[in-house]
């Protein structure tokens, strides 16, 4: 991770000096993550040998027909990899240093466009990087909301601590916004481990200040839900039982109130997967994920109704998919054809029926009781 950091910084400063332009730094980390990237698959194959693969394991269960996209219902959008935080979980390796990787005007306005064009959507999913540190995002969010559209802001909660963000709260709560927040634990010790140094401080201070913007109340309709992952290469606990412990924790600590808590498993991609490669424990990760597997998360997959779409304007079936560089199965298969992107659509409703495409990370997504972006699945 350090050395990812050293790299844009060495990248950036060639910039600032004039030797480089900005489209010669983003050529130049697009190179490097592909290094990574071509370096990482054969980690994780390796650590998968012996394994079936995650598309040899739906078709022995019969639930291939499953593997196939329907109605757009979900457009989730990386605005950029800018934040504030450098988190050691983090599957798009986000942090202070990506600053010329981030959405722009133009592509924001594309997307707008194709979301009007989508009969099928109900829901635009923002992420990021720290999303609302991208000088588009209150614009994104106003026009999505005058659509009658629900917008989920992805919120890491430090960022409601930044100067020049002390309105965010309340502009959340004045468009409707769902906040779904980062929060992998009520402990300062956890959560500044995953997280770094006094995150868990700053945590609490934004969700005091949203609970002071109404989030949380019941009366306000405004959800505020909290996002635990685990801390190490393991599977979440039980959702239901959990958020019972997040609520009286926080509740009797902080007067802290939240919607609900989504348990989300850490997939084996970028930093998680590079941790784990380096402390020896990616096979072991992998047998845990295989051994699990739940037939009954499978209908329920994310990937099925909803569309990634990265700050370059590339569409994929998941954010994961998105990290690795996966283009859309049918992409994959014609190597005569451009991958699909934002400017070569013309509606997310011609996705419906296109085959998902799917890896060994997959598996991350079925184990236990499922993992999504919504939480679990069974």
């Amino acid at each position: 991770m350090q050395s990812s950091r050293r790299f844009v910084a060495t990248a950036l400063r060639a910039q600032r000096r004039g030797k480089a332009s900005a489209n010669e730094v983003l050529q130049r980390l697009e190179r490097r993550e592909e290094r990574l990237r071509l370096k990482r698959e054969k980690q994780l194959m390796e650590a998968q040998a012996g394994l079936p693969s995650f598309a040899e394991k739906i078709t022995a269960e019969g639930m291939d027909g499953l593997m196939a996209r329907v109605g757009t219902r979900t457009v989730q959008i990386n605005i950029g990899l800018l934040c504030n935080q450098t988190c050691t979980h983090c599957h798009v390796e986000a942090g202070p240093a990506r600053i010329l990787e981030n959405m722009d005007a133009k592509m924001v306005d594309r997307l707008l466009e194709l979301i009007r064009g989508c009969d099928t959507a109900e829901v635009v999913d923002i992420t990021g990087g720290a999303p609302e540190m991208n000088k588009e995002f209150r614009r994104l969010v106003r026009e999505v909301r005058q659509m009658g559209l629900k917008v989920i802001d992805r919120c890491n909660l430090t960022v409601l601590s930044l100067e020049g963000q002390e309105d965010l709260a309340q502009f959340l709560a004045d468009q409707g916004v769902e906040v779904v927040a980062s929060m992998p634990c009520y402990s300062p010790d956890n959560v500044d481990a995953q997280r770094g140094d006094g995150v868990f401080d700053k945590s609490i201070e934004g969700l005091q200040k949203l609970n002071a913007a109404g989030y949380g109340d019941p009366d306000t309709g405004l959800t505020l839900n909290l996002v635990y992952n685990p801390g190490g290469p393991f599977l979440p606990p039980p959702q239901a039982s959990l958020e019972a412990a997040y609520k009286e924790k926080l509740l009797e600590t902080f007067g802290i109130r939240f919607t609900s808590l989504f348990t989300i498993t850490n997939l084996p991609v970028k930093r998680f997967a590079d941790d784990l490669r380096k402390s020896g424990q990616l096979s072991d990760y992998m047998h845990t994920l295989v051994n699990s597997f739940n037939a009954a998360t499978v209908e329920g997959l994310m990937c099925r109704d909803t569309v990634s779409i990265s700050w370059k304007g590339d569409v994929h079936d998941c954010d994961f998919n998105q990290q690795l560089a996966m283009p859309l199965a049918s992409d994959a298969h014609c190597t005569d054809v451009a991958p699909t992107t934002v400017w070569n659509i013309k509606s997310f409703n011609s996705l419906v029926g296109k085959r998902i495409g799917l890896g060994a990370h997959c598996y991350g997504c079925t184990a236990g009781s499922g993992s999504s972006c919504g939480g679990a699945l069974a």
